[in-house]
């Protein structure tokens, strides 16, 4: 089997009390490289990624979480990466789990893997608050049920992409904001991409991050409503471009070279 470059990108805010730890604990005998983007923090997450030796991009300005991410995918793939994986800095996941994040799209047996914290049976013990359970459980039952899908959770900061995943959907149409997870999976699917998840304990902890309870309901009500939007395009009640669009059409020519293998 052909070596598959596998690059970790991070998107990070405020992530100095967690970032090492996270680092550490990467399996770099598969992880090929490390780009950091960081959204403006106020702590010493930038001169803690230098000193690392990681890749390291920073905002002009902050991005939300979501536009985070948009630069994360973007400069892996023009670092060539064949498997994208995408970890929260926060120390809330198991970075010596990567090798099983990745397995199932290096065998082809998937082409996006999700690290789910709920296969297993942990969540509770790994500190998870009750009403996030709650409404993790009932947003992905919604996702399950409109998007055709099995999954334990939809909502984790722990994901593997192959590169073509990336290369197709429209990403860049996405939001900005936390509900961007949610939309890159209907994405997803509505161009028939294979999804799987691995199991992964859950660490929650003061210096990990998480949303409180104002902005979580606010993405519940953003996650619905992506899949209103996902509903009208398949039954083409309304023509929706985040979900009918490629990442080709959306992006300037003048970025494309690069982003796209065959653009050299």
């Amino acid at each position: 089997m052909t070596k598959q470059r596998v690059i970790t990108v991070m998107p990070a805010y405020n992530a100095a009390k967690t970032l090492e730890r996270t680092y550490r604990d990467l399996p770099m005998e598969v992880v090929d490289k490390i780009i950091l983007v960081d959204d403006v923090s106020q702590d010493e997450t930038v001169e803690i990624a230098r000193r690392l030796g990681l890749k390291t991009i920073i905002h002009i300005q902050n991005r939300g979480y979501g536009g985070n991410q948009k630069t994360c995918y973007l400069e892996a793939l023009r670092d060539g990466a064949d498997i994208i994986v995408m970890l929260h800095p926060d120390y809330q996941y198991d970075s010596t789990l990567v090798p099983n994040l990745i397995a199932p799209i290096q065998h082809g047996e998937a082409d996006m893997v999700l690290g789910s914290r709920f296969l297993g049976g942990l969540t509770r013990a790994g500190g998870m608050p009750l009403y996030k359970i709650i409404a993790n459980r009932f947003l992905t039952l919604c996702e399950n049920l409109v998007l055709g899908l099995r999954l334990s959770e939809a909502h984790t900061g722990f994901r593997a992409y192959r590169r073509e995943v990336l290369e197709t959907i429209p990403f860049l149409l996405n939001s900005d904001d936390f509900v961007f997870d949610s939309e890159v999976i209907a994405q997803a699917v509505a161009h028939g991409f294979r999804i799987a998840e691995i199991g992964v304990p859950t660490r929650y902890f003061e210096e990990a991050s998480s949303v409180n309870f104002g902005r979580s309901v606010i993405y519940g009500f953003a996650t619905l409503w992506t899949l209103v939007k996902f509903t009208a395009h398949r039954w083409r009640i309304a023509q929706v471009p985040q979900f009918s669009r490629r990442l080709h059409d959306v992006i300037s020519p003048y970025h494309s070279v690069g982003v796209f293998r065959e653009s050299g």
